[in-house]
């Protein structure tokens, strides 16, 4: 995703939505280009291998997130200033920049997004799209969301367009014959199975068996036993949760925020920890620590090729 969110001690990165224009002057924005085209090194996200390519009809359906306010002020993957109001997204193996169709199956609305970032660093999604881009497709409000992602060329004015941060002509609707084939497409897709353990049954009660009339004495009532409670269920563990700082001596440190909440985003989508500063002021988003100078370099080397440039290995 954008790298590094403003490192170490800048505590105005820890700012929120409303950083994300003001952070990129005009001359920021003049600096933006089509060229060089970058593509990047093969990455790992848990057991997958991403190797990004030079795909001219690449077509594809999965789930869109949506990423910003976080990381207003960073630079993305492809060098550029992260502008959230803008139109654009990360993928994780098109090229940068490179312009696409996505079309949301819910509605048919489509636009054209510049992508100019490497991500989602997850497994179930196939883009992430800007604040700018998910308001204008229509999702700003609904999550992850189903869609279409489609490689086009567009005309020069429309590149410009969407390299100056302004939202490109509006496409038609994707109409609903197509919508109903793509969603379809969506609805195959491998998904996790969930395994659910059936209820435990309640204990069966049997009544006490009465005495014949005549008996002088009628045996006590027996005691009826309620069903068994149901045990408490169990919270399952988010794997999303920012993980615990272990023992060690080295670490790889991506980025530090003045925001909690930020720097636990990020943490979140790399599967990093946080740790706060000596002062409480800086939350830092960090992978390890290691044990090793080996093991930490080759975090640090992860973390670069995942777009984060600026990160460095600290000694604790």
């Amino acid at each position: 995703m954008a790298a590094t969110a403003a490192l170490l001690a800048l505590a105005s990165c820890g700012g929120g939505r409303g950083n994300a224009v003001s952070t990129a002057s005009s001359a920021s924005v003049e600096r933006v280009s089509d060229y060089p085209v970058k593509l990047g090194d093969p990455f790992t996200i848990g057991t997958t291998k991403y190797t990004p390519e030079d795909v001219a009809l690449y077509d594809d359906v999965g789930l869109a997130g949506i990423y910003g306010g976080e990381l207003a002020g960073a630079t993305t993957a492809n060098g550029e200033p992260f502008l959230a109001a803008g139109v654009s997204a990360a993928h994780k193996t098109l090229p940068m920049p490179s312009y696409v169709e996505v079309t949301a199956l819910d509605t048919g609305r489509t636009i054209l997004v510049r992508i100019n970032d490497r991500g989602p660093m997850n497994n179930d999604r196939v883009i992430d799209l800007s604040e700018g881009a998910a308001r204008q497709l229509g999702i700003a409000d609904k999550g992850a969301t189903g869609v279409r992602v489609r490689r086009v060329n567009p005309p020069e004015n429309e590149r410009s367009t969407l390299r100056a941060g302004q939202p490109a002509t509006v496409r038609m609707d994707t109409p609903e014959s197509l919508l109903k084939v793509l969603r379809d497409k969506l609805a195959k897709q491998a998904k996790p199975v969930i395994v659910v353990a059936p209820p435990e049954k309640p204990a069966t009660v049997t009544p006490a068996k009465k005495e014949p009339a005549k008996a002088l004495k009628p045996a006590p009532a027996a005691k009826k036993e309620g069903p068994k409670p149901a045990p408490a269920a169990t919270k399952p563990k988010d794997e999303t949760e920012p993980k615990a700082v272990a023992s060690g001596s080295h670490v790889v440190q991506v980025a530090a925020f003045a925001s909690r909440a930020n720097a636990d985003a990020l943490a979140k989508k790399l599967g990093a920890s946080v740790a706060p500063s000596a002062d409480g002021k800086l939350f830092r988003v960090r992978f390890g620590p290691f044990a090793t100078e080996k093991e930490a370099q080759a975090a640090l080397a992860d973390a670069k090729k995942r777009g984060y440039p600026q990160a460095r290995m600290l000694r604790e």
